[in-house]
Parts: C-alpha cells; structure tokens; sequence
C-alpha cells in the first residue's frame, strides 16, 4: 500500500507553460513493477482500492473490476458510454468503470501504452482531484520499453467539433501540442485563460499534473441533491462562488482552470491509443467535446494515418 500522498506544490512565476520540446518515444512502454493506492469515488464517495499493473505489448490499457469478478473493460474512444461530469468506459453489459481521465493523462504524460488497472469500484479513486498522486505513483513502479513499436497516430486533415460556443479541434503538426481558452462564460466572472503545452513527463509533473478539477458552488449543491458528487469536497475540487474561490490554500496557478482543462484533453485523447503528432485546441471543451472529436477524426480514414514507430 502506498503511503497517503502529500502533494506540496510552488505557485508558478509565469502565467503558462512554456513550450518545449516534446520527449518522443517510439517503443511501447509498460510498468516495471506493480503499485497499489486507495481514494474515496468522487461521485459515489466510497473507499476505492486500485492497483496498476504491467502489462504485455500490444494489449492496450485495461480496466479489470475485481468486484464482479475480474470483468475487463478496453480503454479506448470505442468503449467510450458517458461523458457527463466525467469519461466513463463500459461494455455492452452495463459494467462501466468511470473518471478515468486523470490517470490517462499521467499515462499520456509517461508514454505509456500498456497497462493493467484493477479496481474494486466502478470509479478511479479522485485523489486529490487532478494527475500528481498517479504520476508520482507511475514513477514509485518505474516504467520499461517493450520490443514492440509504438502506434503514432498522425493528423493529415483538420477536424473540429462544437457545441454553441464550444468547440474541440485536432489539426496537423509535427509534434503533439495541446491549447486551450476557458472561462466560466456569463455563469462566472473570471478572465479568459489561455495555455499551450507540449508534452513531456517531466513538464506534465510540474506545470499540469497538480491542477485540480474545479466547478461552481452552484453546481456542486445540484449534484449532490441528485446523490453525485458524494466525494467532492474542497480537499479535491477548486469551488468557485462567482469570482471567489472557497478552497482556503487558494489556487496552486493563477491559470489552474486552464492548466487542469490540459490534463483532462491529454487525457481522453489518450483514447486514441499511442502518440498523437498533431494539436488540440479546445475552447471551453470538455469530456463531450473531446469524445466526439476523436469520433469525428476516425469516422474518416483520409484524415489520419496510423503507423508503428522506429
């Protein structure tokens, strides 16, 4: 069993991450060994056991609920069944393991193509609402190259998705680079923030892994009337009431909203399955919108190509 995390992280002397150059992997890549934590569901608010697991080359992510004996869930854009507060994979029996993303995200971050995930619940632990517990968690198991190329996926055409004002776009790029605009819109008055991001595991650990969720105090109390969000609490979730943020320690970035939006789109992009070499940018984009652009750009082949790494 892990020891209980204590996440102890500096304020940031620049509004955004800079860009960086990307650290490329081209071979599949697993953990060296195992590694166990233990959280409370945010939406159901029970204690959740989850253990991460190597896993062979070529078998993807994989989600195993132990509670109904050992079902296994594929962890892809195609096994997507919800996207409302949260990711949510499932099968066509109704078994469904949900907030999936901000491991995904710290498995993006790590390269991390194959993996084994049991858990005892239908949720992922929250933690304390963003990647840095399972990234620190990836590092105490240690990762190893596989002899198996990676899948890269490149974006040949643009591909972009909206909802109202929202919108979600994936488009070529040599590279893999993330952007994204957010505010609360009329609901809150908070100033647009703006964010780029390159990825790299050591710059996701320092400048996107600590940002956590967040949401309105208005929100939160309709959740909790229709019985979710029974884990949330401002030891998780930065609550903003109007302009003002609740959470007594403030804000770990000046920009934490955006920062956390990054993690999340690294997150379920990782769906995709290997390396994107292309760039997202999302505005005001959440787990919907990042769900039907991936639909979007498979729906037709001529605007991807897949192919193994050297």
């Amino acid at each position: 069993m892990t020891p209980p995390y204590s996440a102890s992280v500096r304020k940031p002397k620049f509004p955004v991450a800079p860009l960086s150059r990307p650290a490329v992997q081209h071979l599949q890549k697993t953990l060296a060994t195992s590694v166990r934590c233990q959280g409370v569901g945010v939406h159901s608010g029970n204690t959740v056991t989850m253990t991460l697991s190597p896993a062979p080359a070529g078998s993807g992510m994989t989600f195993v609920r132990t509670d109904l004996g050992n079902i296994a869930l594929k962890a892809s854009w195609k096994t997507v069944v919800d996207t409302q507060f949260c990711t949510t994979i499932g099968d066509h029996k109704g078994v469904t393991v949900s907030t999936v993303e901000h491991l995904l995200a710290a498995l993006a971050a790590n390269g991390i193509d194959n993996i084994r995930v049991e858990l005892d619940g239908p949720e992922l632990p929250i933690m304390d609402g963003c990647s840095h517990f399972f990234s620190t968690l990836l590092e105490q198991a240690g990762t190893r190259d596989q002899q198996a190329p990676r899948r890269i996926l490149r974006v040949l055409k643009t591909v972009s998705v909206a909802e109202g004002s929202r919108t979600a776009t994936l488009s070529p790029s040599p590279f893999y680079e993330l952007s994204v605009e957010f505010d609360f819109g009329e609901r809150a008055s908070i100033e647009t923030q703006h964010l780029t991001f390159r990825p790299s595991r050591d710059n996701f650990l320092n400048l996107i892994a600590p940002a956590r969720t967040f949401g309105l105090l208005a929100d939160a109390e309709k959740l909790r009337a229709v019985g979710l969000a029974k884990g949330a609490s401002l030891e998780n979730t930065v609550v903003y009431d109007g302009s003002k943020v609740l959470n007594e320690e403030g804000l770990r970035y000046t920009d934490e909203c955006a920062r956390h939006k990054i993690l999340d789109a690294m997150g379920d992009l990782h769906l995709a399955g290997g390396l994107i070499l292309g760039k997202f940018h999302g505005v005001r984009a959440g787990h919907g919108l990042h769900y039907k652009l991936l639909q979007a750009l498979f729906a037709d082949p001529t605007q991807y190509s897949v192919t193994s790494g050297q």
